[in-house]
């Protein structure tokens, strides 16, 4: 059984309406210990992100208002040389936490499978993704550190589930599990079997690594034709 978002995300969700003023945000960033939290419409809509780097921006464009004596972090001043400064010089002028967000935000549903969200947080280089309904509003958060909790799954229910999803001559083949590494032994009767089983096992939730000692009698792989050629 694949684990879905719903089944690690955070439903306690810290989030600001559109109007919660800069301070309000810095507040609730800071008491409820979360570097970044949904943005919200009065419908409760997911409208945007507001993070510790949006409200950062008031600190690295400083100099534009504060004169020559202050002298800005590198990164912004490579900013201002590449000439990308649009987007956080309006945030360094923000009192808002509709004019400090970044929107669009980049949103999931409860029943993605977990696997789609972490490829979701790697493609658009997040930490968090809130959890919106059908509609659009939010139900809830998961984070980079809510996904690495399907690594923590107990060892006999990985097991479990490894043998549910091989199904392939289990009287044959033996699968142990130890702190999420699942060894698989025996023999069975083609070697696509121990491919197929191998390549099952790595897709089970939780599993750190397979092990796969598996044996054939019979190398059907090796009987199949090779096309090609000069």
């Amino acid at each position: 059984m694949r684990s879905t978002v719903q089944d690690v995300m955070t439903t306690d969700v810290a989030a600001v309406n559109q109007t919660a003023s800069f301070h309000t945000v810095a507040e609730l960033l800071i008491s409820k210990g979360v570097s970044g939290m949904p943005v919200l419409d009065d419908d409760n809509h997911v409208i945007g992100i507001v993070s510790e780097a949006d409200l950062l921006a008031k600190e690295e464009f400083k100099e534009r208002y504060y004169g020559d004596d202050y002298r800005p972090p590198l990164r912004a001043r490579i900013r201002h040389t590449a000439g990308s400064e649009g987007s956080g010089f309006r945030k360094s002028l923000g009192e808002t936490a509709g004019d400090l967000m970044t929107s669009p935000a980049h949103v999931t549903d409860a029943n993605a499978p977990v696997v789609t969200a972490a490829r979701l947080m790697d493609r658009y280089g997040v930490k968090r993704l809130p959890v919106v309904d059908p509609d659009g509003r939010l139900i809830g958060i998961v984070s980079r550190r809510d996904l690495i909790k399907v690594f923590l799954r107990p060892d006999r229910d990985i097991e479990q589930d490894v043998r549910e999803a091989v199904r392939t001559d289990l009287h044959s083949m033996d699968v142990t599990v130890a702190d999420g590494i699942v060894t698989l032994s025996g023999t069975l009767a083609e070697h696509s079997q121990a491919v197929t089983a191998g390549r099952l096992a790595e897709n089970v939730d939780g599993v750190v690594a397979v092990h796969d000692t598996l044996t054939w009698k019979h190398d059907d792989i090796a009987d199949l034709p090779v096309w090609g050629g000069a």
